[in-house]
């Protein structure tokens, strides 16, 4: 039985890798927590590709420097090819004297005691997790990986595989909500740009027709013309920046709304402000959802409302913080919930707030504006 610090660090480790969402600091997270429970002097734990050599390896006490001169990702040969294959953990009291030991490059630490575990989900192996050196001293000298290590690192690969194929679906659920959203997008771009585009060469046709006989009406044909080819502008204009990914991994949501917020008020005639009050970084979920939210009322009051001025805010509220997105605009009644719903993507809203445990609110009235709240939980 494992001793209370021992379970008390398991437990730690098992939180860390659950609070993220990413593949790659999923993997980190697992290694740095090999690694430190098992008091190891180096971790590593590889995804397999199908061509024999690793999709991903990440490490853990070596420098970036070194892990730079050791050169290109190992290939699945050796040890590492036997705990892919068989899926049976290793611990051995010097990996260097093992028959399948086949050397390592010359920049590659010198390791000597070896643990690893293979990270499978049923009978598929995710991956394996590899220690090395463990960091003790015995009376007698020398030290090595227990078998107590090995049910520690059996128990952490277990939920190591339940939080790497979490990740995974977070991933493939994000990719499938972008595709979503670039497939919305072009749908609107084709809708929206080819009326005005099909109007721009009417209208000019009709023009050209006039020039003759009516120069005056040829004129304000020519006037509908500027004015048809600037709203196709602003329309192409504001489909590129929603194209555009956002930063949000690079600069944070505040940086990142703020950037939309900026392009968006010099492409359209309304005013659009941005404001953030005292937000701390949260959880790579709740970025997004806000992020996404934000948008779809930005693209409401911008081109449905006829709004003169769009507010957006971004403010701490306790561990969390919530979005506020108002504008001027014609408004709608909230009654009529299920025909401006599907119109206004407010469904889709919703769900984006529920998905993170968060709150949406809408208030709107015909004439008097619209506001778009919605208060998501901290980390």
């Amino acid at each position: 039985m494992l001793p209370r610090t021992g379970l008390a660090a398991v437990s730690a480790a098992l939180l860390a890798m659950n609070r993220r969402l990413e593949v790659r600091e999923v993997l980190q997270t697992i290694t740095t927590s090999a690694r430190e429970l098992l008091d190891a002097e180096y971790a590593a734990l590889g995804v397999p590709d199908d061509h024999g050599g690793f999709a991903q390896f990440v490490v853990a006490g070596v420098s970036d420097d070194r892990w730079r001169a050791i050169g290109p990702l190992p290939r699945q040969h050796g040890i590492l090819a036997a705990m892919l294959r068989d899926a049976s953990p290793q611990r051995l009291a010097d990996v260097r004297r093992d028959p399948r030991f086949e050397g390592w490059p010359d920049a590659h630490p010198e390791l000597a005691d070896f643990i690893g575990m293979p990270v499978a989900d049923g009978e598929e192996v995710l991956g394996a997790l590899f220690l090395a050196n463990k960091r003790c001293e015995r009376p007698g000298g020398g030290c090595g990986f227990t078998g107590e290590d090995e049910e520690l690192l059996r128990l952490l690969a277990e939920h190591a595989a339940i939080a790497l194929t979490n990740a995974r679906l977070y991933e493939r659920s994000r990719e499938l909500t972008i595709a979503g959203e670039r497939a919305r997008i072009a749908h609107e771009l084709h809708d929206a740009v080819s009326q005005k585009l099909f109007s721009l060469r009417l209208t000019a046709q009709a023009a050209t027709a006039l020039v003759g006989r009516d120069p005056d009406r040829a004129r304000e044909e020519l006037r509908r013309v500027a004015g048809l080819a600037a709203e196709a502008a602003d329309e192409l204009r504001a489909a590129v920046v929603e194209l555009r990914p956002a930063a949000l991994e690079e600069d944070g949501l505040v940086a990142a709304l703020r950037s939309q917020v900026q392009v968006l008020d010099r492409a359209h005639s309304a005013r659009v402000d941005f404001g953030a009050e005292g937000v701390r970084a949260l959880p790579a979920a709740q970025e997004e959802a806000l992020l996404r939210v934000a948008q779809e009322a930005l693209h409401n009051a911008l081109r449905h409302s006829g709004a003169r001025r769009v507010t957006v805010l971004l403010a701490r509220r306790g561990a969390g913080a919530v979005l506020r997105v108002a504008d001027d605009g014609r408004g709608f009644d909230p009654s009529a919930v299920r025909r401006a719903g599907r119109r206004l993507g407010l469904v889709s809203m919703r769900d984006r707030a529920d998905g993170v445990g968060g709150t949406l609110r809408v208030e709107s009235e015909p004439g008097g504006g619209t506001v778009i709240e919605m208060e998501v939980p901290g980390g």
